[in-house]
């Protein structure tokens, strides 16, 4: 029996977080930035650290996801936060707000190497969602893609239809962006 734990990203659980989104530490990996800041924004954070910009949006009233642990070990991560706080969204001519509600966005998902295939998306969708319920938020949007087969693993950050439709998610819209060539839908769970 597993026991599960999705908490949100703290400066405390910080290094949870690296363990998932960077194991080996490298400088230029992803630490799911892009959506969050310019590089300007990035570079001044950090001090020219990609790893220490996401550390300081951890300081923040809403830290930049949660990291969900299986067994007390960090296994997943999900970018969640309000819609209005990643302003590549805000901006975005290609993912347009569906309507007015003030949504929280989930824009990337990664289960960590050696963990996949074993349950941990649903427990980290669930613990994201509960995240953010905990905080008023009236609903949940993710973009997706609905790929026929096994998806390239570039792009897998954004999800599958199938993946957020297992835990209570539900297609409302389209969008213009694509990943992996395939066009990015609007998958949303109402928690009012």
């Amino acid at each position: 029996m597993n026991e599960w734990e999705t908490h949100p990203v703290t400066p405390d659980r910080f290094d949870d977080l690296a363990t998932v989104l960077n194991p080996t530490r490298r400088e230029t990996h992803c630490w799911c930035l892009s959506h969050r800041l310019p590089a300007r924004e990035i570079e001044e954070l950090g001090g020219g650290s990609r790893a220490e910009a996401m550390r300081a949006l951890t300081r923040r009233e809403h830290p930049p996801g949660v990291v969900t642990y299986r067994d007390g070990e960090p296994v997943g991560w999900c970018s969640i936060s309000p819609r209005a706080e990643i302003p590549r969204l805000v901006s975005s001519k290609l993912i347009r707000p569906v309507d007015e509600v003030p949504v929280w966005s989930i824009i990337c998902v990664v289960v960590r190497s050696g963990h996949r295939r074993q349950g941990v998306t649903e427990q980290m969708l669930e613990g994201a969602v509960a995240y953010a319920a905990g905080l008023g938020a009236p609903a949940i949007e993710a973009y997706p893609v609905d790929p026929e087969g096994r998806m390239d693993l570039t792009m897998a950050f954004v999800g599958t239809k199938t993946m957020f439709a297992r835990v209570g998610f539900r297609q409302v819209g389209t969008t213009d962006a694509v990943a992996s060539r395939m066009p990015r839908i609007v998958m949303r769970r109402d928690l009012t």
